[in-house]
């Protein structure tokens, strides 16, 4: 599995070369990548089907137990032949849609990117390498999005579903390590047999939130719904692959995944219960106020992925029903919506528009993609024989289970919204004639619709042919053995009659639908993209209010700013010490004490003599005092380097001075300037006497002490230290001070040469 993951990416960094050779061919050819995946990955399905649970990994980061490890079972198995599958037709897809594009090979090169980390994901075994493939999806998805650049709204888009899935993103990464704090690994596999522990645990309520935020912005849920249909701004080869069958249910595989770690506790079933019923709404109310097909595939989508989290919270109050209606319309979703987001891009293609009022008579002119159109249509409307029907019966099975009467009621509303559109996109094939000109796109155009919709109705007839892997991935999200055998007719049933009740429904509110939509376009609905709206641009006017404040092109301001944030900083850890200050002054010498108050003395005067060499000639005062310590704690020789550094600094200043003529006097004033240095000063000093009022310990002076001579040959363990132990560090320093002479020297000379006293 890791070479599969590896090879993924390889072959997309070799993409935009294989375009240059191939042009226009290049389609097919690269497809041949996402076929080889998925018939690796269907050569594992006999062992998976069987029970396994295949593991595989190398270390990246061995000392903080970090590998680059894969597990594999049936819900992974599952996502890894949808990502390669779809990702077959979409490459091929791609190339006939984008056909003649000027950055076709680069688009190649960021859509099979993503396919690789998208697989990473489903894959992934290891916290670390999940939210690293987590983060590439959300980076490749935003290259895509805005894969038209030069066009405003496609940026926006873009810019917006970013800040959406990374800002949950973050929030998961919290997450997750505090998953693996509270577990004790960093496999999910290992945290999957914890779950008791995980449950009882004192952060659990924590973990769960920043999960779930995390899993909520990448797969559209309510109140972060707003950024998917947005995204319809990307080529339709985007949002077939990644806002149908791929990207956006990454959040609800991560859901599935945790389940058995997470799951089992009320606050988990009531949280997706609730937030799954009302993106499964919302979706299918936004529906009404579209006429552009990608956008009513868009919110449709919505709907349904409020619909596979609703399933996943009731996992855990259902017998098998939730995980065998998860397994089941999982699949359901993928083949019908990635067909009819490709269909609607080759009618788009085709005929010049997506406004489903200017389409009519398609079915004449493009038979093949009408075909697929209608299949597609019966599984988004939930009708037999297609396994969408399959799919919805269990979801029903699964509602009556585990929620309350109105939940069920409120969902049955919710999917008779996806029968009034099965309808909205059907009609316009059969009804009226076909505008001229019109005709069936090229085979890679139509070939993905045709064998989705195809597999949609072969697994709906034959669902025998699906049981045993949706039984695995059952499994999986169940955290226990689940043997269930899906079929087309389970007899007369209370799940029979809601289906019913949903068609009756869906086929009046298509009636309504004409007066549904100018009343809602004509009546605005806030929602939280407004808040979205009103969060960003109040971002953007505090950050240009705070850029103003900061960077303002004075260094003074910058030396005030970067002070008193030291200052703030050391004096709240230094509140928080424990009295560390005041042994330190206790018997202090009366000697001392004056020559203390003699430095301060002179740091004071410097502050009110206009005159900059006095000024230079009291700081040095301060400097001699310095040297003076030095010397009554026995520290002759840096005593004497104290004197030198500090005469050698007060010549070189006041020769500069002299030089430097009409510097002028010392302003008065300036107290903040006063305030800035005093403070600085005053918490260094602080600083300095906490950490004298530590218990030293002796190991390093006693290492110095015994190596200084054997090993530096030097007797005087100060000098051995800065001459050998760090020489180089020493070195440095001298070639710091030497720079600055020479800027110094640079300066004086070029002011000369302009003739400037």
């Amino acid at each position: 599995m890791v070479t599969s993951v590896l090879v993924a990416f390889a072959g997309a960094l070799g993409a935009p070369w294989v375009y240059r050779g191939l042009g226009n061919r290049a389609g097919w050819v690269l497809a041949l990548l996402p076929l080889g995946l998925t018939l690796y990955f269907s050569s594992l399905l006999p062992a998976v089907l069987a029970g396994q649970t295949l593991r595989h990994g190398v270390a990246w980061v061995p000392s903080l137990g970090v590998g680059l490890s894969f597990y594999l079972d049936g819900l992974s198995l599952l996502f890894a032949l949808l990502i390669t599958g779809i990702g077959t037709f979409i490459v091929i897809y791609s190339g006939g849609y984008l056909k003649g594009h000027p950055d076709l090979g680069r688009f190649y090169l960021v859509i099979l990117l993503f396919m690789a980390s998208m697989l990473g994901l489903v894959l992934a075994d290891n916290i670390v390498t999940l939210f690293v493939m987590w983060e590439l999806t959300s980076l490749t998805s935003y290259l895509l999005i805005g894969f038209n650049h030069t066009e405003f709204r496609s940026r926006r888009a873009a810019t917006q579903a970013l800040f959406v899935t990374a800002g949950g993103g973050l929030a998961l990464l919290a997450g997750l390590i505090l998953l693996a704090g509270m577990g004790g690994s960093w496999e999910i596999s290992e945290l999957l047999t914890k779950g008791e522990v995980l449950r009882a645990h004192p952060w659990y309520l924590g973990a769960l939130v920043l999960v779930l935020v995390g899993a909520f912005t990448k797969s559209a849920q309510f109140p972060f719904h707003f950024w998917l249909p947005n995204a319809m701004e990307a080529p339709t080869p985007v949002s077939a692959y990644l806002h149908s069958a791929t990207m956006v249910k990454a959040g609800v595989y991560l859901l599935a995944r945790l389940q058995p770690a997470l799951g089992g506790t009320e606050v988990w079933s009531s949280t997706l219960m609730a937030f799954g019923l009302a993106t499964l709404l919302t979706g299918a109310t936004l529906t009404f106020r579209q006429t552009d097909l990608k956008r009513l595939l868009a919110y449709s989508t919505v709907a349904a992925l409020g619909a596979l989290v609703f399933a996943i919270g009731a996992v855990p109050l259902t017998s098998y029903y939730g995980a065998v209606g998860f397994a089941a319309f999982l699949l359901a979703h993928s083949l019908y919506k990635g067909g009819l987001f490709m269909a609607a891009g080759a009618v788009d293609h085709e005929v010049g528009t997506r406004d489903v009022s200017q389409l009519s008579g398609l079915f004449r002119a493009m038979p093949i993609t009408g075909v697929a159109v209608g299949l597609s249509a019966l599984s988004l409307a939930g009708l037999p024989p297609v396994l969408g029907f399959i799919g919805k019966e269990a979801l029903y099975a699964a509602f009556l289970e585990a929620a309350p009467a109105w939940m069920t009621g409120l969902a049955v509303l919710g999917f008779a919204v996806g029968v009034t559109l099965a309808l909205i996109l059907t009609v316009p094939f059969f009804r009226g004639q076909p505008p001229e000109g019109v005709h069936e796109g090229s085979p890679s155009l139509w070939l993905g619709p045709v064998v989705l919709a195809g597999l949609g109705l072969l697994v709906g007839l034959f669902p025998g042919l699906y049981n045993p892997l949706a039984d695995a991935v059952a499994s999986a999200v169940k955290g226990a053995p689940v043997a269930y055998h899906l079929k087309l007719w389970h007899g007369l049933n209370l799940p029979l009659l809601l289906s019913l009740v949903t068609v009756l429904l869906g086929v009046g509110l298509y009636f309504l639908y004409p007066r549904l939509l100018a009343w809602m376009a004509r009546e605005p609905i806030p929602g939280p993209e407004s808040a979205y709206v009103g969060l960003m641009r109040g971002l953007m006017r505090f950050s240009g209010k705070l850029e103003r404040l900061l960077q303002s092109g004075s260094l003074r301001a910058y030396l005030v700013w970067t002070f008193m944030g030291l200052v703030a900083l050391v004096g709240l850890a230094l509140l928080r010490g424990d009295g560390l200050l005041w042994p330190q002054l206790q018997g202090l010498h009366p000697g001392q004490a004056v020559l203390l108050a003699l430095m301060l003395l002179s740091a004071l005067a410097a502050l009110r003599l206009r005159s900059h060499l006095a000024t230079v000639v009291v700081v040095g005062i301060v400097g001699a005092g310095v040297a003076i310590v030095f010397l009554l704690q026995n520290a002759p020789d840096l005593a004497i380097t104290q004197f030198l550094v500090e005469t050698l600094t007060a010549v070189l200043i006041a020769l500069v001075l002299l030089q430097i003529r009409r510097i002028g006097a010392v302003p008065r004033g300036r107290f903040l300037d006063k305030l800035v240095a005093l403070s600085f000063g005053g918490i260094l000093t602080l600083l300095m006497l906490a950490m004298l009022a530590q218990p030293m310990s002796p190991h390093l002076a006693q290492f110095f002490a015994e190596k200084s001579l054997p090993e530096g040959f030097g007797r005087n363990i100060v000098n051995v230290i800065l001459v050998d132990f760090r020489g180089l560090d020493t070195f440095g320093e001298i070639t710091v001070v030497g720079l600055a002479g020479l800027g110094v020297y640079a300066l004086l000379k070029g002011l000369r040469k302009e003739g400037k006293p």
